[in-house]
């Protein structure tokens, strides 16, 4: 069983940024995609930015180009750097990884933006 722990969430103004990390409790190899997803309130989950070997990194369009996903297979993390944020990024951000054809995730870390 997979263990997913995120951090870095919090309150920032509009424009500004936060970095969250993502440690798994075990070996993620880098053929299994690992990544993010966001819930609004009174929204279903949506993905946000999922990264694997070999292929390009996925973005929800609206985040394209003020989010970067990246991971450290080393150390079995994975993190998201989130610039000009808008108060439409508000949401609770969950780390995912699929492992064994399992999807995994984190409890999740509050994300608001302050318009």
């Amino acid at each position: 069983q997979v263990q997913l722990v995120e951090s870095g969430g919090g309150l920032v103004p509009a424009g500004g940024s936060l970095i969250l990390s993502c440690t798994a409790s075990e070996t993620i190899f880098a053929s299994n995609p690992m990544g993010w997803y966001r819930q609004a309130p009174g929204k279903a989950r949506e993905l946000v930015a999922r990264k694997r070997s070999g292929r390009d990194p996925d973005y929800k369009d609206s985040v394209m180009g003020r989010f970067t996903i990246s991971r450290d297979n080393a150390k079995n993390m994975v993190y998201l750097e989130m610039t000009r944020l808008k108060p439409e990024d508000t949401a609770v951000y969950y780390c995912y990884a699929r492992v064994g054809g399992i999807d995994y995730w984190g409890q999740g870390t509050q994300v608001t933006v302050g318009g």
